[in-house]
Parts: C-alpha cells; structure tokens; sequence
C-alpha cells in the first residue's frame, strides 16, 4: 500500500497539574503523575508518614474528604476533518466527576474501569483548557450505599462491609495485613487523543495442535470510526514471521496466521519465553491509520481435572505444552498501599525474586487490583504462570443492585480485554474466599439450582456475579482459558480436599494445628497456607526507629500487625518448638523467622510429595500466602516491603528446586498387648524420598545417609543406601530405615541428625541433601560448635562446624547471599555463592539457632 500517515495521535496530560482539598483555596502542585492525595499530602509535608509508628491512624481524615485535581493543557491547533477529541481515563479512584472548561463530561464510580469521553465539543482549540476532577469520598460515598438497600445481608471479613458496594481496591479499606488507607485521584494516566479512525482493540486466539509442532493463530481487532483493511504481522526478535490481510467488515477485521514449528512460551525452569510482537495496521485507501502492538507467547495451556489413582475425587493441574506442571509459588497483594508509587522496576525486581526463588506461579489476590501492565510483562518475561483473581474478596456483595451488576459486567469486559494477550495468565477465579464466608453465615446457596435469576431473592446475590457474569465474559474474551468460581472452590464445600483448590488455614488460623503434620493438611491445590514472621530489622526501623517503642510486644510492634489475635498464635508456635526469648530483638526476629521457615518447608516438602505421576497428582500446587507485603509489616510475607527477603523465602527455594531429596520421621507404637498403657515399645523409623522435576529420569543415583550426634558431633551411622532412580517429573519413594539410635546417644532419639545425600551415578556430584532434625527443636540439646570456619574467597563463602548446627545465615551488610539459611553437620562443608562484591579478607558473621540454656 502507498502513503503512510498514522493520524492517531495520543497526548499524555501528566504535566501541571494541581490539587486541593474541596474547602481550601489554595492550589498545590502534584509530586508526581499519575498519583494520588496522600502521596501530594505526603509531598507537601501537609501529613505525617502513614507507614512511620502509628500515624496512619493521623491520616484517616484524608478519606473522608473531597479532593479535586487540576490541570491547564493547550488544545491542538486545528482539529482535521472527521476527526475526533476523546479524554481517555486510564484510571480514577474513586467516585469522581470531570469537568472540562466548566462543562461537567463524566461521572465514574469504579476505580477499575477506564474511561473514554469525547470531547470535540467541549476542546477549546489554539488555547488553553482547564481539566478538573472531583473525588468524593469513597467511604462517605460507600456508607450512604449502604443505607440505601438495607434488604441486603451486608457482611465480610476485614475492612467495613461498606466497601462491598463500592468498586475500589478492597484491601484500601484495611485487611489483616495491611493498613486502612482510602486513597482518592488518578491513579493511572490521561491522555488526549485526536484521531478519525482507531484499531479500539487488538487481540486473538491461539490452537497449538497437540504434537506442538504449529499453531494457529486468529488475529482479530475491533474498529472506530472508517478503514477498509487491517494488515497484521506476526514477528519474532524483529524477524516477520508471518503476515495477513483481512478486510473490515462491521467495525471488525481477522485473518489466520499458521506458525509452523513455533518456539513455544513455557514457565520458568521447563523452558524459555520467546515472545512474539503481533502487529496490526489499519489502512483507508493507501492510507495509514492506526498501528497497535501487542506482544504475546505461543503457548498450550490446559487445566487438567480427571479421576486418580487410589484416591477420591479428581486432579486439579496445569498442563503447559503437554507437560504436567507442579506449581510452587506464592499469593500476590499490591505491591504499595499507595500503588501510583510503584515503579516498573520494583515490580520487575519483585517477580525476578520469585523466578529466583524457584518459584512458578504467582496468584493475584482478589482484594487488590487488576495489576499494571508492567506486573504482567514481567510475568511474560520471566516465565511466571499467574493464577489471575476478578476482585472480589472475603463477603457478599450486593449484586441484587442492578447498576452494581452493571458495573461488574463492564469492569469484567475492561480488565479482560486488558489481559487476555498474556501468555503467564492461565486462569481466571471469581473470588477470594467469597464461597466460604456464604458457608460460613450459613447463606443460601445451592449448587443444584442452574436458575441464574433466582439467585438473585436468596440472601447470596454475589453467586450471580461469580456463576453468570464472569461466567458470560470470560466465555466470550478468554474461551481457551479456564474459569474458576472462586478460590477456594470445588467438591461439597470449600474445605473438600479432594475436588479444586483450598485455602489450608489450619495451620496458623482454624484449627491452629502443628505444621509438622501438614502432610495431614494436603489437598488437590493448596492455593493459601502460611505463617507469620517479623521482617528485617532495618525494614522495622523503617517504621519504628531507634526509639523506646523498638521492643518485639510494643505498642507499635503490635499495630504493624494487623491479624487479629497475632500475639497469641505467633508466641504459640514458637513456644510449641523452640527456646525463645523476646530480647534481643535481633534475635527474636530470626526466631520468627526461622519457626516460618520451618513451617513452609514442611509444607512444600510434603506436599511435592504428593506429585506423584500420571494419574496420582494428589497435590499440584501449593501457594503460600503471601510473597509481598503493602507497607512494612508483621506478616505472612516471605520477602518484606523493601525486598529483604525473610529466612523462609530461601527455604522455599530449597524445598522448589529441580531435584531434592526429603525425609519424614514417624513412631510407630506396639503394646505389649491390649491391656497394658505401661508396656510399650516406640519404633523410629526414617522414610526417605526425592523430587525430580526435571523432565528427564535420572538413573543410578545413590542414596547415602550419615547421623550424628548433636552433642558431640560424634558420627553414629554412614552407609550407602543403594543406587536408586528417579522418574521424571514426580516424586518417588526411596524407602525407609530405623533412626540411629544405639548407646552411643543413649537411645534418644533428640540426640540424632540425619542428612540424607542424593548423589550422581559417579557418586562425585551431589544432586540433593536434606538434614533431618527432630519435629521439635526445643528439646534438642543443642551445643556451641567449638570449631566453626568460615572462609571467604571472591563472591563466595565457605563454612563448616564440628556439631550440627540449626539454621545458619550469612550476615555481610551490602552483600546478598543466593542460599542464605542453611543446616551443617560435621565433615562438610558448604560453600554460598554471594552478589554484592564480597572480597577474600571480608568478615562475614554466621547467625544460627543456639538456645538461651546454651552459654555463647
């Protein structure tokens, strides 16, 4: 085609703009753009720091107030023939009204729905225009809702139930991690544009044939305004791969374009991410009008829900490219209470320490937010799946309001439309944890009854939303991606081990069970579990300084926790394993952070167990909640707000990689006979197993086992325990041994540790090692080792001990350690690579477990 004139023009209008409370006069210039009011109140020092002590408390008036935002902008010169202004809203928190050059154009009431307002009327051309919007308050706003339909059974866990009728991010209103901050303003970019015709939407579906040696690709866009064709190109690192022409017929144009031998898009550690750029160009006689891009992943994925082997009820795993994918990672909350803040970069190092953690799957919460595009594309990029709730979290919402049902379906439409070209994003879930407070208040709900209406008179409304309208738009956006109601969701109830996904809040919340017997707590997809732990120590002097309140049970302490009845349940399972003390500080933060190490690693541990093979994918995925914390915080955070990781990332790490190797104890009772409650013999027997996610079995490895006694680090067992081999993809049961457990630790069994080695066939490589110690660390007779080296070369440290020590970590300010909690046992020595320009005559510190009773 001749004669190429892209005249869609898109002005960004982030410059000079203004804000100010309703009643003030006077104007104060933004801090940045977008933004929102406690950022520029926090700019003008006109508020404390909401994350300092307990200032948010301080700054709660901010919500109830009405704020307006200005800006003064030159309109074009001229507006060509047939052409059209449009202000295009990327993003409004929450309830505002927009007035340009005093002529209101716009009412919004859903903070994730963007908007687009034409304007050629109203655009004052060759001068200035004045763009000013007003936010009311979003709580003021939600608490007159409320009154207004008093017939429904209002409700929720966290935050007020006003925020179930107000379509804003639901954990502003405050959760059990994070703080009550109602924001207000722009939180995304405006812009100008000025165009005849535009490609509205860009988009397409992907078949790749099941031998995965091409795919199918129909590449389709959506139209305003005139243009007789659109030309699409599909290209790989800047190389056309493939092209097509499709004529517009009924604002619409799509075409077909078959890749042969595609370079597929897998999740981090099964392959790589190849992305390619589908471009598309509308054209009106010889004319060029448009151009959108959009990248995308050529990749086949499937959730898999069939009958297992020896177990009821039916599988729930991911299948990417044929290949069966057991998927460890962690739950995703907004990155920042104040979300304009975060840059592209913090969200990209954020998901780098997932890939780096060995971790695959990312769940975006559903009290949160429909993430920025940068969150995804790094997704892309990095090869993390993303489990990808709709925003709907811990009540019932009032979807009886046909206005509220209204603004569901169009947010649905928006935020789908948005997302649907990223290949990381392979299912979509109604909510979070809506399914079990309907069980919980005992609301009406029947899963027979298929009459969508009817659902509408019970005291349940919210099915509506979960089983009708995202129902009906993920069909008709995403049909080749699966559609979950809810998480957790499945079987007789939300708590059916067996069918779906489940929330296991057993340990910590529930039934505050012991976390050694998560094996017991298992399910087919665990997509919540956790444990609280504080963060580092210079991420809490970042919110309490070095003031008399820098004490682990004080007042402010105890407000950066926000989960309700922390104090008790923390202090509980730590006094359930360790010998602990509050003071020091420092030290009472690794103590937390070591019991939730512990507690993930038993649960990743066991429950890869459960990845069995075809057939027996017992359990599938396990994500623990959370990866991320909104402010710094006590919480359930494995890496903190300022991305320090905790001591549990790394032992989820461990626990993720390609290859482990884990063991179990268990004592087995045998009376005498049925009589007797005195004459009893106590059986301790090792159960051994590995992991191998590889996708290629691994023949005549060996298996070889030492113990040691912990007081002494004398060694009491050292034998081969045969070669062994390992399927791939799945666990295998490697067997089991008595523990070790003669005179020499006077047959008690706190006395011995147990690592297992998993070797190479040439028994010069080590593939795995896992340290066994007994459930309950309180009652080890731990000791101070008398020889422990460490040595330091260039970027790496080497260090080993004369007695097994518990827990051990790396302490170097300004060097990051990749492997940095770790367990020693006599006759080793463990070497940690180190980022950060550590040199040979560095000091490096080594922090481990060592008792109160046990004299430093």
């Amino acid at each position: 085609m001749s004669g190429k004139s892209n005249t869609h023009v898109v002005i960004p209008l982030k410059a000079n703009w203004h804000f100010k409370e309703a009643e003030d006069d006077t104007w104060l210039p933004v801090s940045q753009f977008p933004t929102n009011v406690h950022l520029d109140l926090l700019h003008h020092k006109k508020i404390p720091d909401p994350f300092w002590a307990q200032n948010e408390s301080a700054v709660q008036w901010v919500g109830e107030k009405v704020w307006l935002y200005r800006t003064k902008f030159d309109g074009p010169a001229s507006i060509p023939e047939k052409h059209k202004v449009v202000l295009s809203f990327e993003g409004l928190d929450t309830f505002a009204t927009v007035v340009l050059n005093g002529a209101e154009i716009l009412k919004s009431d859903n903070m994730f729905i963007p908007r687009r307002v034409a304007v050629t009327d109203n655009i004052i051309v060759g001068g200035k225009n004045t763009l000013e919007i007003t936010f009311d308050s979003a709580w003021i706003a939600g608490k007159k809702l409320q009154e207004q339909f008093t017939d429904h059974k209002w409700g929720c866990w966290n935050g007020d139930s006003s925020r179930l009728v107000v379509r804003k991010a639901q954990y502003h209103y405050g959760w059990d991690w994070g703080p009550t901050l109602l924001t207000a303003g722009p939180w995304r970019p405006v812009y100008l544009e000025i165009y005849s015709s535009r490609i509205e939407d860009l988009y397409f579906t992907t078949q790749v044939a099941d031998t995965l040696d091409s795919a199918q690709i129909v590449a389709k866009a959506d139209i305003e305004g005139t243009g007789s064709s659109v030309t699409f190109e599909l290209s790989l690192d800047s190389e056309v791969v493939k092209t097509g022409t499709a004529k517009v017929v009924d604002q619409h144009a799509e075409t077909v374009l078959r890749v042969e031998k595609p370079q597929l898009w897998y999740p981090a550690t099964y392959g790589k991410q190849p992305l390619y750029q589908l471009k598309a160009t509308l054209h009106q006689d010889g004319v060029e009008l448009d151009t959108v891009s959009k990248r995308l992943g050529i990749r086949k994925a499937v959730l898999v829900q069939r009958d297992l082997k020896d177990a009821p009820g039916t599988s729930f795993f991911f299948e990417i490219n044929n290949i069966p994918v057991f998927c460890g990672g962690s739950n995703w909350i907004p990155a920042d209470s104040f979300i304009p803040r975060i840059t592209a970069e913090r969200y990209r190092s954020w998901l780098k320490l997932v890939r780096d953690g060995n971790e695959i799957m990312v769940r975006v919460w559903g009290g949160g937010i429909y993430e920025e595009d940068a969150f995804y594309d790094a997704a892309d990029e990095l090869g993390i799946l993303i489990w990808q709730d709709f925003m709907f979290a811990c009540g019932n919402y009032p979807a009886r309001i046909p206005a509220f049902r209204e603004s569901v379906r169009e947010e649905a439409i928006a935020n789908v439309k948005r997302l649907r070209h990223h290949p990381s994003i392979v299912i979509y879930a109604g909510n979070n944890e809506d399914y079990q407070y309907q069980e919980s208040e005992h609301l009406e709900y029947d899963p027979g009854n298929q009459d969508a209406d009817s659902w509408l008179k019970t005291d349940f409304p919210a099915r509506y939303i979960y089983e009708k309208i995202l129902v009906d738009v993920t069909k008709e956006l995403v049909p080749d991606t699966y559609y979950h109601f809810g998480s957790p969701y499945g079987g007789k109830d939300t708590t059916d081990a067996t069918v779906g996904d489940i929330h296991q809040w057993n340990v910590w919340h529930g039934r505050q069970e012991r976390y050694q017997d998560f094996h017991k707590l298992s399910g087919r997809f665990v997509s919540e579990f956790g444990m609280e732990a504080f963060p580092d120590e210079k991420t809490i002097d970042s919110f309490v300084g070095q003031g008399t309140e820098r004490y682990a049970l004080s007042k402010t302490m105890d407000f950066h926790n926000k989960a309700t009845g922390h104090e008790k349940r923390l202090a509980g399972y730590l006094a359930e394993n360790f010998d602990f003390s509050t003071r020091p500080l420092k030290q009472y933060i690794y103590m937390t952070q070591l019991m939730q190490a512990e507690c993930l690693s038993a649960a990743y541990r066991f429950w890869r167990r459960n990845w069995k093979g075809p057939g027996r994918e017992y359990t599938s995925g396990a994500l623990v909640w959370q990866i991320n914390d909104c402010w710094p915080a006590i919480s359930w955070a494995i890496i903190d707000y300022n991305l320090r990781p905790k001591l549990a990332y790394h032992a989820v790490k461990q626990n993720l990689a390609p290859i482990t190797v884990d063991m179990k104890r268990e004592v087995h009772t045998h009376p005498q006979d049925k009589y007797t409650r005195v004459y009893i013999s106590h059986e301790h027997q090792v159960y051994v197993w590995a992991s191998n996610f590889l996708l290629q079995k691994i023949d005549n490895a060996t298996l070889h086992v030492k113990a040691f006694d912990v007081v002494d680090g004398a060694k009491i067992y050292d034998k081969d325990h045969g070669r062994v081999t390992l399927e791939a993809n799945q666990s295998t049961e490697l067997g089991h041994f008595p523990l070790p457990m003669g005179s020499k630790v006077d047959h008690d069994p706190n006395r011995v540790v147990v690592v297992a080695y998993l070797l190479d066939e040439d028994g010069k490589k080590q593939l795995a090692r896992f340290v066994s110690w007994p459930d309950v660390l309180k009652y080890v007779q731990f000791q101070k080792p008398k020889q422990l080296q460490v040595r330091v070369s260039e970027n790496t440290v080497s260090v080993s001990a004369d007695v097994p020590v518990k827990g051990a970590t790396l302490e170097k300010e300004g060097v990051e350690f990749e492997d940095n909690l770790f367990d020693l046992v006599p006759e080793e020595t463990l070497s940690i690579k180190a980022r950060g320009g550590l040199q040979p005559n560095d000091q490096v510190g080594v922090h481990y477990y060592l008792p109160d009773r046990v004299v430093e």
